[in-house]
């Protein structure tokens, strides 16, 4: 499984190269076969009698973090959705992206993306499960704002990442809590110690951060307000993370932990009100768009909002249902953002306002979204998958036990389920029926070519497919994935006819009641200057993010305020304050003095002078004689590490102060002399406390070090083992260069960073100076 996984990273590091060939085939092409492939191993779990499946590859055992890979029917689901409608993504992009575009770029990112899904849906370790998590953040944004070059792309892109990972980073927090309660960084080994966590007193925070990152990342009220400005990227990425993969990872992030929460009470509330508000809304808010692929993303917010809120009911019903329905709107949304992109592509423009009568012009565009409207619709027709899942959300809404909120669900759910219809027909009928309007539309319309239509056809058999013969991907494949979210969900036979029973009549009502409001929507449509009238999340996002940026600004141009001695005076004074306060309170203030080495006459004479020295410093009023004597303290530790036997020690810093002594002298020589100072007598005694509590403080630490044993000794260890792993007598050499090897090499590598950095600047000035 971990080869699946990151084989997609793996073929991105070439994708650079193979683009430079773009202009004799497409680069897509050779992108297609890897989630094709990868489709087609995971195919062969479909069974009735699948197993789930775990493998392990050791990444930090210390830290029990390792790449726990877990399959079983809910991940099968999710891996088949990503690699699956991933080619089918992969292909359609072939056709509508020219070859002028960063194919390179494009496809690196979507292969980036394709690997985080994959790592979020398998992993079972829940580190491992949040480094792929902002994975699909990071990959995500680059995806939204591929176009970097408008305004727009790039707004979208920052605030999808912004408020996702907002929720990552709460989330990553409810995973600490687990893992320190339960002692495992495992799921499946969590949800066995099920009483533990419900009796923990942090249940409420962990439920809390875990659905933050759900609701966030799967665009739930009122965190919804990113996915309509994401819709600027390029369509393949709409209908690739906007309708099967990056938003539903919330929703496989809650079906993941529903065997833990699903008992606690507030998990009902929490989660099957928040869905079901997003539904309403967003069914509501879509109605009002104009733009193609702004319908389809509040459509897309509602339909999550209906799948999230099944999973917050949490009966076998409702937990089918919700499975059932994550399959039928991938089929059906993802064809339909294709459709999108096709009238977009083909007409030049996705205005609805402009749009009309290319019913005659692009017939077969015209049939897919037929297919694809009306299931999205839940119209009650045979071959339509769609009304199948929206039929079993009805039912699931009637089985919940008595209380206000499970009284209010069901008129909630009709009223949701009534504006998808509006939306729905408003989409298909505005598009390809009434007066044609061809003088208004950039491009002469005509018929996409057929490779651009190969994708939405595939998905569109799927939804006749999954409608005419529902049972056939029951069994042997939802079923399990129902199972893995409530294992006492049993088989349940998908039929189109159930009897005049409530939920038909519920079907029923939506469709008379939003045929009426469809015919009547101009009379009716001044209702969004009313609600949500000028009222706006975005507006509060966009106000929030203003604020910060101004009073992050005004905080910082009161300190960064060209003064070094301002910048070293509040880093040392805020590290004072901290590690003393911190250290109080935690009781690390231990002093012993007792097992200590006798000093005699000449310890006391060295470190007589040095305080000298270091006093003498303060009141010097030229450079070079400021320096030497600052130097006389360095090279005075070096006479200590000498008494104390400690030649190599003392040796380095030996060469340390030389160097030190002659950069500042090679410094000082381009700045201004010293000068006395004029500071007042506030800032003077300020000045000298911090500088004499820094000082007490590094010297309290020292001590305290030296007088605390809550640790056994590493000095033994390297002592036995330099020579066994380092080869080395030395036992100070081979910790720098082997035991510390790394260390090492980030410090050589920082000091030629910051030798390039000033090479860089050096440069500048001159050529700033030339011109």
């Amino acid at each position: 499984m971990i080869f699946a996984v990151l084989i997609p990273l793996l073929i991105a590091c070439f994708i650079p190269f193979i683009s430079k060939i773009k202009h004799k085939i497409h680069t897509g092409y050779f992108v297609f076969f890897v989630p094709f492939l990868i489709f087609l191993y995971f195919i062969q779990f479909i069974g009735e009698g699948f197993n789930p499946i775990r493998q392990t590859v050791n990444w930090i055992p210390s830290l029990g973090i390792n790449f726990d890979f877990y399959l079983d029917g809910l991940s099968l689901l999710f891996v088949l959705l990503i690699s699956g409608i991933g080619a089918l993504v992969v292909l359609y992009s072939i056709f509508y992206l020219d070859n002028q575009e960063r194919l390179g770029h494009f496809y690196v990112y979507l292969l980036m993306f394709m690997t985080a899904m994959l790592g979020v849906v398998l992993s079972d370790n829940i580190f491992v499960l949040y480094t792929f998590w902002e994975l699909t953040s990071i990959s995500s944004f680059l995806l939204i704002g591929y176009w970097h070059f408008k305004e727009r792309s790039r707004y979208g892109a920052l605030k999808s990442m912004i408020i996702t990972i907002f929720g990552g980073l709460s989330m990553f927090g409810g995973f600490i809590l687990l893992s320190v309660i339960t002692g495992t960084t495992s799921i499946q080994e969590m949800i066995t110690q099920t009483d533990v966590i419900l009796a923990s007193d942090y249940l409420p925070l962990i439920l809390g951060f875990i659905l933050l990152g759900a609701f966030t990342k799967s665009a739930q009220f009122p965190f919804h307000i990113w996915l309509p400005d994401a819709m600027e990227a390029p369509t393949p990425v709409s209908a690739y993370l906007h309708s099967a993969t990056m938003v539903k990872a919330g929703i496989f992030l809650v079906a993941r932990f529903s065997p833990i929460f699903s008992t606690y009470e507030w998990f009902f509330i929490i989660v099957s009100l928040v869905g079901i508000i997003t539904l309403c809304w967003g069914s509501y808010m879509a109605v009002r768009q104009t733009d193609l692929k702004a319908i389809l993303a509040f459509s897309t917010i509602s339909q999550l909002g209906m799948i999230m809120a099944m999973l917050g009911f949490g009966t076998q019903a409702a937990v089918f249902a919700a499975v059932f329905h994550i399959l039928n709107h991938a089929t059906f949304k993802g064809s339909l953002f294709m459709v999108a992109g096709i009238i977009d592509h083909e007409t030049g423009t996705r205005d609805i306002r402009k749009l009309g009568g290319l019913l005659t012009l692009m017939p077969m565009t015209a049939t897919l979204a037929l297919f694809g409207t009306f299931s999205m619709a839940g119209v009650p027709l045979p071959f339509l998958n769609g009304f199948y899942s929206k039929e079993l959300f009805f039912g699931s809404t009637l089985g919940l036990e008595a209380n206000a909120l499970s009284q209010a669900i069901p008129y909630l759910a009709v009223l949701g389920s009534i504006f998808t219809f509006v939306y729905s027909m408003y989409f298909f009928f505005g598009v390809f029926t009434g007066p044609k309007q061809f003088k208004l539309l950039p491009k002469k319309p005509h018929e996409a070519p057929i490779g651009m239509l190969i994708s939405p056809i595939v998905l569109v058999i799927g939804v006749v497919v999954i409608g005419l013969f529902p049972s056939l991907v029951n069994a042997p494949f939802l079923l399990h994935a129902a199972e893995a979210v409530n294992s006492a969900v049993e088989f349940e036979q998908i039929s189109f006819w159930h009897g005049f029973k409530t939920p038909l009549f519920m079907s029923l009502a939506v469709v008379g009641i939003g045929t009426l409001l469809v015919l009547t929507r101009k009379k009716w449509n001044s209702v969004y200057t009313v609600l949500p009238g000028k009222l706006s999340f975005n507006k509060v996002y966009d106000k929030l993010l203003e604020k910060i940026d101004t009073y992050s600004a005004n905080i910082t141009n009161y300190y960064m305020n060209g003064s070094l001695k301002t910048y070293m005076s509040l880093i040392l004074g805020t590290t004072l304050v901290v590690t003393f306060s911190f250290m109080l309170l935690t009781d690390g203030f231990t002093m012993k003095f007792d097992n200590l080495a006798d000093i005699t006459i000449l310890e006391l004479s060295v470190v007589l002078i040095m305080i000298i020295a270091a006093i003498a410093t303060v009141f010097m009023n030229h450079n070079v004689a400021a320096i030497l004597v600052l130097g006389v303290v360095g090279f005075g530790v070096a006479i200590l590490f000498v008494i104390y036997r400690a030649p190599d020690i003392a040796l380095t810093q030996l060469v340390v102060e030389t160097i030190s002594v002659a950069l500042f002298l090679l410094c000082f020589y381009h700045l201004p002399k010293l000068k006395k100072s004029t500071d007042s007598a506030r800032t003077k005694l300020v000045n000298a406390t911090i500088a004499v509590g820094f000082g007490a403080l590094m010297t309290v630490i020292g001590i305290s070090a030296h007088s605390s044993n809550w640790f056994d000794s590493i000095s033994e260890y390297f002592l036995e083992t330099s020579y066994t792993l380092g080869g080395g007598d030395n036992v100070v050499n081979v910790i720098l260069v082997d035991m510390r090897g790394l260390d090492t090499l980030f410090e050589i590598a920082v000091l030629g960073i910051a030798a390039l950095a000033i090479i860089g600047l050096i440069k500048h000035k001159k050529k700033k100076g030339a011109e």
